[in-house]
């Protein structure tokens, strides 16, 4: 018997609402998956609504050192992605937030 292939429109088909861990959402690896986890959020859709700067912020006070700016890219990266936005690299938002950091 052959293995069945998921054809591209199947993969596309799937929705935000079908992502279970957070290592499935775009730019979230292990690490990152450990730092929403460390701050009370377990599920992706656990992102949606969330402040991702205040997460920044609320990480760095829960280590006792200040993140690496990249997080908060990243952090930004997937919660847009859950509250609806296209996929995109986590540097994409690098200049938000320099913008909004000066």
């Amino acid at each position: 018997m052959r293995p069945t292939h998921r054809s591209s429109a199947a993969r596309a088909a799937r929705t935000r609402a079908d992502i279970a861990n957070l290592e499935e959402i775009p730019n979230v690896g292990p690490r990152i998956a450990a730092d929403f986890r460390r701050l009370g959020l377990h599920e992706p859709r656990a992102l949606v609504g969330r402040d991702p700067y205040a997460l920044y912020e609320m990480l760095n006070q829960a280590t006792g050192v200040r993140q690496d700016p990249c997080v908060l890219d990243t952090f930004i990266a997937a919660v847009r992605y859950m509250e609806g936005a296209p996929k995109r690299p986590w540097w994409h938002y690098t200049a938000e937030r320099k913008r909004r950091l000066r």
